[in-house]
C-alpha cells in the first residue's frame, strides 16, 4: 500500500543533532569507546532546589491541566526576570509560556506566516531555524556568514536581503552553532537597517543569554535600540542556564497581538506546558543565579582546552566561540587527505565519520548550513573535551596527502 505524506513535511529533515548521537549511543552499546560531543546538553544536574519545588507541586496537586499561555506565577516570574537581568519592560499579556522554546519559535512562524513569505535565517543556522519556517510554508532566505567575519551577519549584508516578501529576520546570541557574540555597535549597526524597513520581524533567539565568557556580559538587541521592541520576539527558557533540557520549559516575549496568536495556535496543538515542568521553572527563575559561575568557569576552561588543541592542527581553522556550549571547526584544510585505509576525505561528513571511528562523535557543518566545518559540543565533562582534542590530533596528524600506491 502507497501511503501519501504531506508536502509540508517532506520539506523538512530529522534533527542532524539528534541523528549523530542516535548513532554515537548505538556505537557505545556495542562497546565502543565513543566521546559524545553531539548535543547541547549540560552534564551539570538540575540545581536542587529547582528539583524540590517540582517535587513539592506533585506532593500539592499541581498535576491538572495548565493555562494554555502558562500559569500565571511563572509568567510573572518571567517578567520580573527579564527586568532584572535584561533590563526590559514586558506587559504580562506579552509573555507565554510554551514545552521548550522550539515550540515559542515554531508557534510564532505558525501565527505569522503565509505561503512565500521569507525569513531570513544567517549561516551558520541553529537547524530548527529554516525547517520551521519551511513547515509553516514560509520560504528561509539563508545568508552566509562565514569565518572571515566571525559567522556574524554585517548590515550591508541585512540591507541586501531584505525584499517584499521578507516578514522575519532570526538573531540568535550566543550563537548556536558558532558561540558568536554580537558586540553593542554591531548590534546598533543592524537596528540602523531595520528602522527602515519597518515591516520586518525579529526574533531574538537568546537560550545561551548567560553562557558567555571572557568577562561578556549579556546584551540583546533591545538594550541597544529599544524603539524596536514593538516588533521583536524574545525567545528564552530554562534548559541551557538552569541544566534542565528535559523539563520542556521555553518563554517568548513580545507584542501582544503575536503572544494572543501564538496562544491560539498552541491551543490547537499541545495546549498548555508541563505542570510540574512549570513548577519547576518558577524556582528556578525565582532562585537567583548563584550556582552559575562555576558552570559557566567549567565551560570557559573546556572551551580553551579545545580551541587550544584544534588550533595547533594542520588542516583546521577554529572560531573561538565567545559563548554558548559549541566549537565550531573549518575542515577544508583536511579535504583532498586519506586516511590509512585509503578513503579520501571528500566533505565535511567524510570528516566527521573519520573521527566517529577514531572516538570522537560530532556534527557535520552541513547540517548548520555551512560547509566544510563541523560542530563540536563542550557540555560534557572536562576530560572528555581533553581527550577528544587529543583524539582529533592524532587522528588528523595519521592523515596522508596522498594515497600511498
Amino acid at each position: 500500500m502507497s501511503f501519501r505524506l504531506s508536502r509540508r513535511v517532506q520539506r523538512v529533515s530529522l534533527s542532524a543533532n539528534a541523528a549523530a548521537k542516535s548513532q554515537a549511543m548505538a556505537l557505545r552499546e556495542t562497546g565502543r569507546d565513543i566521546l559524545d560531543l553531539t548535543t547541547g546538553e549540560p552534564d551539570f544536574d538540575t540545581p536542587e532546589h529547582i528539583k524540590q519545588a517540582a517535587y513539592a507541586a506533585i506532593a500539592a496537586g499541581a498535576t491538572k491541566y495548565t493555562p494554555t499561555p502558562g500559569v500565571r506565577a511563572l509568567r510573572e516570574a518571567v517578567q520580573r526576570k527579564l527586568k532584572r537581568e535584561n533590563r526590559l519592560d514586558y506587559a504580562l499579556p506579552s509573555i507565554v509560556i510554551a514545552n521548550g522554546a522550539k515550540q515559542i519559535i515554531f508557534n510564532a512562524f505558525a501565527a505569522t506566516l503565509d505561503d512565500g513569505d521569507e525569513v531570513l535565517v544567517p549561516v551558520p543556522y541553529w537547524p530548527s531555524f529554516p525547517d520551521s519556517v519551511r513547515f509553516n510554508g514560509g520560504e528561509p532566505v539563508l545568508i552566509e556568514c562565514g569565518l572571515e567575519q566571525g559567522c556574524k551577519l554585517t548590515p550591508a549584508q541585512l540591507e541586501a536581503h531584505i525584499g517584499p516578501r521578507t516578514r522575519w529576520l532570526i538573531l540568535n546570541g550566543p550563537g548556536n552553532p558558532s558561540g558568536a557574540v554580537y558586540s553593542e555597535a554591531e548590534l546598533a549597526a543592524l537596528a540602523e537597517v531595520l528602522r527602515r524597513h519597518p515591516q520586518v520581524l525579529v526574533l531574538l533567539d537568546e537560550l545561551y543569554e548567560h553562557i558567555r565568557f571572557d568577562d561578556r556580559h549579556a546584551l540583546s538587541l533591545l538594550n541597544v535600540a529599544p524603539d524596536l521592541q514593538a516588533r521583536c520576539l524574545l525567545v528564552g527558557g530554562v534548559s541551557k542556564t538552569y541544566a534542565m533540557t528535559g523539563w520542556r520549559i521555553g518563554f517568548g516575549a513580545g507584542p501582544e497581538v503575536l503572544t494572543t496568536a501564538m496562544t491560539v495556535v498552541q491551543s490547537q496543538s499541545t495546549s498548555g506546558a508541563s505542570s510540574v515542568g512549570q513548577a519547576a521553572a518558577l524556582a528556578a527563575f525565582e532562585g537567583g543565579l548563584g550556582f552559575l559561575p562555576e558552570q559557566v568557569a567549567a565551560y570557559h576552561e573546556r572551551r580553551d582546552l579545545l580551541v587550544s588543541a584544534l588550533s595547533a592542527v594542520d588542516g583546521l581553522e577554529v572560531l573561538q566561540p565567545e559563548g554558548g556550549f559549541f566549537v565550531f571547526v573549518r575542515c577544508a584544510g583536511l579535504l583532498g587527505r586519506y586516511r590509512e585505509d585509503g578513503q579520501r576525505l571528500n566533505s565535511d561528513a567524510d570528516v566527521v565519520a573519520y573521527l566517529l571511528e577514531e572516538g570522537v562523535a560530532g556534527v557535520a557543518g552541513s547540517a548548520y548550513g555551512l560547509s566544510p566545518w563541523f560542530r563540536l559540543s563542550i557540555a560534557t565533562a572536562t576530560i572528555s573535551v581533553r581527550e577528544a582534542g587529543r583524539r582529533i590530533a592524532d587522528a588528523c596528524a595519521r592523515l596522508r596527502v596522498e594515497v600511498e600506491q
